[in-house]
């Protein structure tokens, strides 16, 4: 069996490229907790945005809430900017199920109602169960459901993919 290896920073550099392409002058940036919370940071500061990017969690809508809970790592969702009218682009590590995707969209629409909502992603990794698709993907992979592929960030913001068995 082969093994997985995926650059992270090689692909950040093509979602960079690729959320400049989709970004109109007022898109506002929204990473999601955690990993794309991540992401959403740097494409700011790299993409040089006015203001600061938002981050969303989908812990209070997710449909497996009642079985996790709240985890002190989940995240809060920080949006600092009106949503009412807003072109978002949510920005996520690894879009799998889109279950994660349905839940963030639910916490979104809690603070307002976008002009639009479009998702980018580092990595698709196919596996959909909702009707979700990226607008951007840096790269898409197929991995057996048995797999987790996790995004790592060190202290000095470099990215690295971990591959491990999902729990």
């Amino acid at each position: 069996m082969s093994t997985l290896h995926l650059d992270a920073e090689a692909l950040y550099a093509e979602l960079r490229r690729g959320v400049n392409a989709l970004l109109q002058p007022d898109t506002v940036l929204v990473g999601i907790w955690s990993g794309g919370a991540w992401l959403a940071e740097r494409l700011h500061a790299d993409l040089q945005r006015p203001g600061q990017p938002g981050v969303i969690s989908s812990t209070l809508h997710r449909d497996d809430f009642s079985e996790r809970g709240m985890s002190s790592s989940a995240g809060t969702t920080h949006l600092p900017f009106e949503i009412d009218g807003r072109d978002i682009l949510l920005i996520d590590d690894v879009l799998y199920t889109g279950r994660t995707i349905r839940a963030v969209i639910n916490e979104l629409y809690d603070f307002g109602r976008p002009a639009r909502v479009s998702l980018a992603v580092l990595v698709d990794r196919g596996g959909r169960q909702l009707p979700i698709e990226a607008a951007f993907a840096a790269a898409k992979v197929a991995l057996p459901a048995t797999q987790r592929l996790s995004l790592a960030r060190n202290e000095a913001g470099r990215f690295a993919f971990s591959v491990g068995e999902a729990t």
